[in-house]
């Protein structure tokens, strides 16, 4: 009965969730490399690398405001949000979000300030890519919740398929079954091995992508995994507001740039490695926002510090990467990481290549699960016509009878 209500789960629900598993395997097996594609295929994200200072935070912003806004540029609207020094031999970055087109970039040479690419960001294809992995290309309330659930039902599926691909006993024709593929079988019985035999091989990388997938949209899910990582504790916010002191408003501020001050000081303190942004206060209560990223392909070691708009002086946040990861409890590390891990790139390059295949193999459980269930519903019907037509000859040799007698 156990196994009867375990199969009949695991049937109906992956009918219910297939179509949106075979899109987030795909989507996510397509975003693995984003990083290494983009790098062959942007150019305008490197330049040549020069022995002479950056410019400022604040010249890049206003010969990005020109580029973007003309006569229009500092006005209500029409303002940089943020620099990007991504590091050496890469191009800077100047971001804004537009209300009709959406975030935007602008990369710059940052020796040099020169414009080397207007970027719409809506229009890129990983981004398109992405919007369909974490919405599904529908608004974000809507979206994000079915993608949500279906990954929740995909747990459920991974687990009651390890319930179904579990041997009876352990004869070597079973043992066989459950961790090899037939490939000069048929085409059925292969299919049948790609689902049952790959999945088990995948069953934990699975298992892993799907609940840090789930951080993303259910709130519950960090917060959970932080409290039994933590022993009890209550997860920090992942992202927080700090603000200026209002009352102290030197009275020199027009003379110099607070953004300008606080970039050198960090570059220094950092020597210029690494990626470095700077985000401008938008209102007079905003402090200037700065996240220094030493990894490379990698986030969970970002460090975001706050610092008060008049005076510069470095306001205390209370997020979880507002220390250094060396600094972090472990049950910050983990949450922390949950991205890196969720891609594969906490592993590096070979990690993503294992993310991709895992990916690749959870999209296509949806095809070769409905192939399965097809078959056996066409070989149902099959049976049940010679049981038909018996049933009928029986029924014309009592009527012979009764004529006879």
């Amino acid at each position: 009965m156990f196994r009867r209500i375990n199969d009949w789960l695991h049937l109906w629900l992956g009918l219910a969730s297939g179509l949106i598993v075979f899109i987030l395997g795909i989507t996510g097996c397509i975003y693995c490399f984003q990083k290494e594609i983009t790098s062959l295929t942007q150019p305008y994200q490197f330049v040549k690398t020069e022995d002479k200072p950056y410019i400022t935070p604040s010249a890049l912003k206003k010969i990005a405001e020109q580029q973007q806004f003309g006569d229009k540029a500092g006005k209500p609207g029409s303002v940089i949000n943020g620099i990007q020094y991504p590091g050496r031999g890469k191009a800077a970055i100047a971001s804004y979000r537009d209300k009709k087109t959406g975030f935007m970039m602008i990369y710059m040479n940052p020796y040099s300030g020169e414009i080397l690419k207007v970027k719409e960001l809506e229009k890129d294809f990983f981004r398109i890519i992405l919007a369909g992995h974490f919405n599904l290309w529908l608004p974000r309330q809507v979206g994000q919740q079915i993608i949500c659930w279906a990954t929740g039902i995909f747990v459920i599926l991974l687990i009651s398929g390890l319930i179904m691909w579990w041997p009876k006993n352990l004869r070597k024709a079973n043992v066989d079954k459950s961790f090899k593929v037939k490939w000069k079988a048929s085409f059925k019985r292969v299919n049948y091995d790609l689902h049952n035999v790959l999945g088990f091989y995948v069953l934990i990388g699975a298992l892993i992508i799907a609940i840090t997938g789930l951080y993303f949209g259910w709130k519950w899910v960090p917060k959970s995994i932080y409290r039994i990582a933590s022993g009890g504790k209550t997860m920090p916010e992942r992202r927080g507001q700090v603000f200026s002191d209002t009352t102290n408003i030197p009275p020199q501020t027009a003379l110099y740039s607070s953004e300008d001050r606080v970039w050198a000081n960090l570059n220094q303190e950092y020597k210029g490695r690494g990626s470095l942004s700077i985000t401008f206060p938008q209102k007079q209560s905003d402090a200037i926002t700065t996240t220094y990223n030493p990894g490379e392909g990698t986030f969970y070691k970002s460090h975001t510090r706050y610092f008060d708009q008049y005076t510069t002086k470095e306001i205390k946040g209370k997020t979880l990467f507002s220390k250094k990861y060396e600094e972090s409890s472990g049950a910050d590390k983990l949450v922390r990481m949950n991205y890196d891990i969720h891609i594969g790139a906490i592993g590096g390059f070979a990690g993503k290549c294992i993310a991709f295949l895992i990916s690749l193999i959870a999209g296509s459980f949806p095809v070769t699960g409905f192939i399965i269930w097809w078959g056996k519903r066409k070989k149902g019907k099959v049976r049940a016509k010679p049981k038909r037509a018996a049933k009928l000859m029986v029924v014309e040799r009592l009527e012979e009878a009764n004529v006879i007698m």
